[in-house]
Formats: C-alpha cells, sequence, structure tokens
C-alpha cells in the first residue's frame, strides 16, 4: 500500500476511532457538554498522521460525534478546536522530540493541545452562556484534557509505530 492510501485509510479509522471513544463513555458536565475519551485518539492521530491528516481525522470525528449526540450547535467549533489539537500536538512535538526525551515531547505538547481546548470551549461557551457561567465547564474539560494527555501517550507508545506514517 502506498503512503498516501495508507494516510488515508488511518485517517479513515482514526475519524471512527475520534467518533467512538468520544461517544462511549459521556461524563455530563454543568452546561449540557460531556467528558470523554475522544482527546486520547486525537493525540493520537496527531503524532501519527501528520498535521493535515491529523488535523481531518480528529476535527472530522469529533464533529461526527457531536452531531450523532445531539450537540449539533458544537460541532463546528469541535471540528476547529480538535483539529487544532492535532495541529498543536504535532508541531509543538515535532519541534521538542529532538530537544527532550519523545514522551516529555508528547507530553508538553499534548498538554498545550489540552489548554488550547479548555480555552476554546470557554471562549465558546462563554460567547453562549456568558463568560462567569462558562468558568463551570473549565475543571471538567480539564479532566478530560488529562485523561486524553495519560491515554494518547499511552495509546501512540503501545501501537503508534505500528500504524504511524510519521513516526
Amino acid at each position: 500500500m502506498d503512503k498516501r492510501t495508507k494516510r488515508i485509510v488511518l485517517s479513515a479509522l482514526m475519524a471512527s476511532l475520534t467518533c467512538v471513544a468520544t461517544m462511549i463513555i459521556k461524563i455530563p458536565t454543568p452546561l449540557q457538554g460531556y467528558i470523554n475519551l475522544g482527546d486520547c485518539i486525537v493525540l493520537l492521530s496527531a503524532w501519527t498522521l501528520g498535521p493535515v491528516y491529523g488535523f481531518a481525522a480528529s476535527g472530522i470525528g469529533s464533529l461526527l460525534a457531536d452531531l450523532l449526540s445531539g450537540y449539533g450547535v458544537y460541532a463546528p467549533v469541535t471540528f476547529v478546536i480538535k483539529g487544532g489539537m492535532a495541529l498543536i500536538a504535532y508541531f509543538l512535538h515535532r519541534v521538542l522530540k529532538g530537544k527532550i526525551k519523545d514522551i516529555l515531547a508528547m507530553i508538553i505538547s499534548a498538554t498545550v493541545a489540552e489548554l488550547v481546548m479548555v480555552g476554546g470551549y470557554y471562549v465558546f461557551e462563554g460567547i453562549m452562556y456568558g463568560f462567569s457561567v462558562s468558568l463551570v465547564n473549565i475543571p471538567a474539560n480539564l479532566i478530560q484534557g488529562v485523561g486524553g494527555i495519560i491515554f494518547g501517550v499511552i495509546l501512540v507508545k503501545a501501537i503508534g509505530k505500528h500504524i504511524s506514517v510519521e513516526r
């Protein structure tokens, strides 16, 4: 299989896995959102597929989860936030990995990406509900981010070399 075909197939797989991981465990948050495991697949996609395909898989999979779960109003913003997370995780990891240990580069790049997610949803929900009200979802989004980092790093260490077109 050539590299382009492999990227397309893996991107479709990662989009599907992102959607399922987002939908399979949903812990409700105060402003009608939910904590989920989708971020670990977003990070895995970033580190194994590269910026373009990682963005597409992350954004599309997360957008589909919102649409299929009845959170359509979030879908466009989720596409941008989750795709942006993949871009940040990919590029920051790439900059750091030659300078520090790979696992530390992953943790730092994932942390920055997750903080962007927390900030992105804070701004979106601030516009929708008011900024003082949107503060209540920050702890839940931080918990989701920490879970995404932990499981994302575990997944990439466990299977990343087998599926990667970037590593």
